[in-house]
This record gives structure tokens, sequence and C-alpha cells, in this order.
């Protein structure tokens, strides 16, 4: 089944009845602030209703499991485009009890990727490029411990201003009952 033409056709008629109104906004958040946040579906509206966001209020980076493992990463470098450049203050990674990453393996991950048609050459071809499938795949044990990890990395960060704020949190995906790791 293909749900994109099922988005396209709404969106066509959003667009023409003006259902979009409600929500414009200016560039910069609001709230001066930007989240780190899990892709988790469960987040997508929860996390908004659970800290009273609406839309404008912040920058919204997703990826899998709000994890930073390098200084230099597309996260960090978003992160320094919402503080210099969308005047962004603080910065909230949020992590989610229940995560997907805290069960993921690498190498399980890998033989599902192989049996779904990528080549083992093509595997150890990037490999031998210099990215190392099971660091860059790899989950975590605790998700506290991954918060502070990647709060570690922002508030370290040499291109980093040193009047940013960087905290960490993690919320549950089934009540958006959030909870305090770290806050600076």
């Amino acid at each position: 089944m293909v749900h994109l033409d099922d988005m396209l056709a709404y969106n066509e008629q959003f667009v023409a009845n003006k259902k979009y109104m409600p929500y414009e906004t200016n560039s910069p958040p609001n709230k001066e602030m930007v989240i780190l946040t899990c892709m988790e579906s469960r987040l997508i509206e929860l996390l908004l209703k659970a800290l009273n966001l609406k839309n404008g209020d912040v920058k919204m980076l997703k990826n899998a499991g709000a994890i930073i493992r390098k200084p230099y990463d597309t996260i960090m470098k978003s992160i320094l485009v919402a503080i210099y450049e969308l005047g962004a203050k603080e910065v909230v990674v949020i992590g989610h009890y229940d995560c997907g990453m805290s069960h993921t393996i690498p190498s399980k991950l890998q033989e599902k990727m192989i049996e779904n048609g990528v080549k083992q050459e093509t595997i150890q071809t990037i490999e031998r490029s210099g990215i190392h499938f099971e660091e860059e795949f790899s989950g975590f044990e605790s998700v506290e411990d991954s918060v502070k990890q990647s709060v570690s990395i922002i508030r370290h960060h040499p291109l980093l201003p040193e009047y940013i704020k960087v905290h960490g949190l993690v919320i549950d995906p089934r009540t958006g009952k959030v909870d305090v790791i770290t806050r600076e």
C-alpha cells in the first residue's frame, strides 16, 4: 500500500483550505531552544504536548536514539547552526525509555541488511573506507548514560559558546513523564 498518495491528496486539500494558517510562525525558535530527540514515532505529538511546545517554539532535531557520538556529525552541525544563525540559547537532549537503540545489535542489523539485498562486499568496502560498522550502528544499554554522553559531547564542543545551557532528559513514551538526567 502506498501511503504517500494519500498524504499528497490530503496535502492538496490542506493547502487549498488554508489549514496551515494556525501554524504560521517565524523561523527563529520562540523559546530560543534546540531539541535533539529520537525519531520514535510515539513522540511525534506526545513530546510536544508533554512539554507544552507549540509550532515555532523550538528547533527539533531527530535521529535514532537521540545519539551524538562524534563532535562533528550532522546533528552537531545543526545544533551549531541553530545557535549561531537562529538564536538558540539552550540545547536539550531528550532520550526515551524503551528505545529501539537499546536493542540494536550491529551484527544483527548487518545480517538484516544482507538478507534485504545489500552485498557483503558493499559493507566491506564501507568499512575499508573508514566507517566502522560496529561503532556507527551500536546502540546503548542505558538511555540515561546515552543522554549523558550526548550532552557531554555538546557541552565540551570547542565551537559551543560558554553561555549555552545544555540539558539531558528522558521521556516515557507511554505517559509523557519526563525525568531530568542532567541540567545546566
